[in-house]
């Protein structure tokens, strides 16, 4: 897929409820697959159903259904042989049957614990259906696997069919968590309070969104191939930007007169003009796909981090309020660099 691809407003809508269209993508597979085993009039019809619903619960984006497709077939396979072979062993010995049974669940719970948990999974599942035959009923065991294989292909067309991406998700997760910074931004430092705001709950929010995209980061270079180290950067930046805001909150109220210093400096009053511009340009770069107003923003930056670091040459031997103003005005340059190196990733990411 194309990183760049500008997301439409019926995308943005989709993408926002994407726990409800999963839920009737799973409801339309499940009746689908009902009626599709009735009028075949399949044996042992339940299977393919059970099969569709422990597939497909799991998945919700692109990204993850082609790696986990080759686990699905091979586990579903591999648990069918396994089952086929103990019903087999079960005419000549129980005891031989259950020694076989324990070493293929080892097999199912070593694999849990190691890089295929899903795979390990299915193979439990599937020798559990296919050994729950008649003893010594091959006909039944074998449609039982077949009708296990049939509900993981189902599972994969299903899913397959106008799937979710996990990138497009992540952009859209990612452009929410600018905007709702920039809100805190601005209600932070507006010149029209005369209290401190209480913004602990937001931050604590937006802390917690950033570390939900995480999950979004495997599945989104799947589909992307942009490296994952990117992404972890930018979520690196992310969580960085949200301890600098609320240390920055803090000195910025710290005392009366260094509040009043730090409203009427031209040079903050620029930086805070330029971070909430920087911060709706990236917000609205990732619903449009294009990033060159993104870098418009880099070289005023730069600019802004060298003016900051005159301003602390400046306010040195002062004696008003000392500390919180230098605290602040090094936390903006601080911030200034940590929202240019953002601009500079999701570029990166937008222009793969």
């Amino acid at each position: 897929m194309r990183p760049d691809k500008s997301l439409t407003p019926f995308e943005i809508r989709l993408y926002r409820h994407y726990r409800t269209v999963h839920g009737c993508r799973i409801a339309l597979a499940f009746v689908l697959t009902f009626l599709l085993v009735r009028l075949l009039h399949v044996p042992e019809g339940t299977w393919p159903l059970i099969t569709l619903v422990v597939i497909m619960g799991p998945i919700s984006f692109w990204g993850n259904v082609v790696p986990r497709a080759f686990e699905r077939i091979g586990g579903t396979i591999l648990g069918s042989v396994l089952g086929l072979i103990a019903l087999k062993l079960e005419l000549f010995s129980l005891p031989l049957m259950l020694v076989w049974c324990a070493v293929a669940m080892f097999l199912c719970g070593w694999l849990a614990l190691g890089k295929r948990p899903y795979q390990a999974l299915l193979i439990g599942i599937t020798l559990a259906v296919v050994i729950g035959a008649p003893t010594g009923d091959m006909h039944t065991a074998l449609w039982r696997s077949g009708d296990v294989i049939l509900g993981s292909l189902l599972a994969m067309l299903f899913t397959g069919i106008w799937p979710q991406r996990a990138f497009l998700h992540w952009r859209i997760q990612m452009a929410n968590y600018v905007t709702a910074f920039n809100r805190v931004y601005q209600a932070g430092f507006s010149p029209n309070l005369v209290e401190r705001p209480r913004l602990e709950k937001h931050l604590q929010t937006i802390l917690n969104d950033v570390v939900k995209m995480r999950s979004l980061i495997t599945p989104a270079s799947k589909e992307t191939h942009i490296q994952k180290s990117i992404f972890e950067a930018i979520q690196t930046v992310s969580r960085n930007l949200v301890c600098i805001l609320e240390l920055q909150i803090n000195a910025h109220w710290a005392s009366r007169a260094s509040h009043f210093v730090m409203l009427n400096a031209r040079t903050l009053k620029e930086t805070q003009q330029m971070t909430q511009q920087t911060l709706l340009t990236i917000a609205h770069a990732l619903y449009e796909g294009n990033p060159q107003p993104i870098l418009a923003n880099t070289e005023r930056l730069n600019e802004i981090v060298a003016e900051l670091r005159q301003l602390i040459n400046d306010q040195r031997g002062e004696n008003v309020a000392e500390t919180p103003i230098h605290g602040y005005v090094w936390l903006s340059m601080e911030l200034a660099r940590q929202l240019e190196l953002l601009s500079h990733l999701i570029c990166r990411a937008l222009r793969k």
